[in-house]
């Protein structure tokens, strides 16, 4: 019960069902739909339940906001765990959700505007479907704070746009524009603005949907068979998060995050 006077808080995840779509919307736009606990245990939630759902056909999501779809993890969240929680806690849980996500039977497509950095890539890259907008931009920054793309993206990453890129976007942590992603085969189509891409994502959904959904679904898993060796990777990825976490330069990577100012790293 919210107080006299006082607005109902609004959802940091938002759902919508519209006939066979589920719609899953980040709604956190002033932490530039960074993700916390909170929206870590709404959008496991959600995907449990769009999974068991037979008359669902098709999942999109997408963010509110003019700046980010989702600039990755919250480093609230997770800058004080101790190593060995985030090696046994905050990555596996990373693993896990975008795991199911990735795992759905129904197509599931990423709708992109504005940024997406770290944990939010890793979130879009979990989709079937990446689309984005003409100002949108991709990094993995996880390096310049002594840390490690976490959450599948190294594995994800260069199934996409392969090693020699991946290794370019990972180890300097620049951003690339909508146009290179497009060219690296990151995203599937770049749109002018927020409007065409949503009216294009409408129409590829409708076409998958004239389809027939078992075939659809069977064939998701037929593409997903060359992913079986993915384990000890996602494995190694986990540990090498809760490693990072334990140097030196971890811990001044998070302080200079948080002071704004540029890190001082000595490679321990």
């Amino acid at each position: 019960m919210t107080s006299a006077g006082q607005a109902p808080q609004q959802s940091k995840v938002v759902f919508e069902r519209q006939d066979s779509l589920a719609r899953i919307t980040l709604n956190r736009p002033a932490k530039l739909n960074t993700l916390d606990d909170e929206m870590l245990d709404t959008l496991e939630r959600l995907v449990i339940d769009i999974d068991r759902d037979p008359k669902c056909r098709a999942v999109v999501i997408c963010a509110n906001g003019e700046k980010a779809f989702c600039a990755g993890a919250d480093i609230n969240a997770w800058g004080d765990l101790a190593p060995l929680e985030m090696w046994r806690w905050w990555t596996r849980r990373g693993h896990d959700i975008f795991g199911r996500i990735e795992g759905l039977l129904q197509p599931s497509v990423a709708l992109i505007d504005g940024i997406a950095y770290g944990g939010g890539l890793e979130l879009a890259l979990s989709c079937d479907l990446l689309l984005a907008t003409q100002r949108s931009r991709f990094a993995f920054p996880e390096t310049a704070v002594a840390a490690v793309p976490g959450w599948g993206g190294t594995l994800r990453l260069t199934e996409r746009v392969g090693v020699s890129r991946a290794k370019q976007m990972i180890f300097t942590g620049d951003p690339i524009s909508a146009d290179s992603a497009a060219e690296w085969g990151l995203v599937n189509v770049v749109y002018a603005d927020r409007q065409a891409m949503e009216q294009a994502a409408t129409a590829i959904i409708e076409r998958i949907g004239r389809n027939a959904p078992v075939a659809v679904a069977a064939v998701k898993q037929l593409l997903r068979l060359h992913q079986a060796s993915r384990y000890g990777a996602g494995a190694m990825e986990s540990l090498a998060g809760g490693l990072t976490a334990l140097t030196q330069d971890g811990a001044e990577g998070i302080a200079s995050f948080r002071q704004k100012r540029s890190p001082d790293f000595h490679g321990r």
